[in-house]
């Protein structure tokens, strides 16, 4: 007999811990969730900003963690940026409003690429990670961008210009309620990257909170990502 997905719904996957060692010589911690078997691409998550509780385990991100391996053969790569903690542990160093971090992000880039030996990486960023995303992310081998709540305080138009010249598919989810980018001013913002899918989620708020949101922006990756894994279950 089946039953719905719940938030506490955790489905087979391998899971592993790790760490990497930055150019800058800090330790980050995550964790890897892969498929057992059918596998399609590799995610690499960047969270939201830890000042406000953001860590590799922020709900989207954990619940990724717990179904698509399973749901979609995505394998989940999460890890928390220098100075943020979670259950898996703390990353030495400490907050840098998103300048540092830049080694952050390229070294986990490294780990999918020479030690998980993905073929395919795309990144996701929420919020603070949007930011990272944009920024920092430029690495030749990633395969698009998919971009949760994006803010674009800290994006200055010449990143925005880079993407817009660089033509790998970006996808971003801006909520209707969102408390730092409503979809009018994204549009306006994003309106340099011609190549971006600006998706506008009616009735959602920043942190994309209750089962509903979740399967939307879920889904909405898995479109991007292993779209012939589409519809995901609501029950299991």
């Amino acid at each position: 007999m089946s039953e719905p997905i719940r938030p506490s719904t955790v489905l087979p996957a391998i899971r592993t811990p790790f760490t990497l060692t930055t150019e800058d010589g800090q330790t980050l911690v995550g964790e890897i969730s892969a498929p057992i078997d059918n596998p399609t691409t590799a995610l690499l998550c960047l969270h939201p900003n830890p000042t406000g509780g953001g860590m590799m385990d922020s709900h989207i991100y954990k619940k990724a963690a717990n179904r698509l391996p399973s749901m979609a053969g995505v394998t989940i790569i999460r890890f928390n940026t220098r100075g943020t903690s979670s259950e898996a542990g703390t990353s030495t160093g400490e907050y840098d409003g998103g300048v540092k971090e830049k080694f952050d992000v390229q070294a986990a880039i490294n780990y999918c690429f020479e030690t998980l030996k993905v073929q395919e990486l795309w990144i996701v960023g929420w919020s603070f990670g949007t930011e990272l995303a944009i920024c920092h992310a430029r690495d030749p081998r990633i395969k698009g961008l998919i971009l949760l709540s994006p803010p674009l305080m800290k994006v200055e138009e010449s990143d925005l210009q880079f993407w817009a010249n660089d033509g790998r598919p970006i996808t971003a989810l801006i909520p209707e309620h969102d408390d730092y980018l409503k979809p009018e001013e994204a549009r306006e913002r994003f309106a340099i990257i011609p190549q971006l899918k600006l998706i506008a989620v009616d009735n959602a708020k920043h942190l994309w909170v209750g089962e509903p949101m979740v399967h939307r922006v879920l889904s909405e990756i898995v479109g991007v990502i292993a779209p012939t894994r589409l519809p995901l279950p609501t029950e299991i």
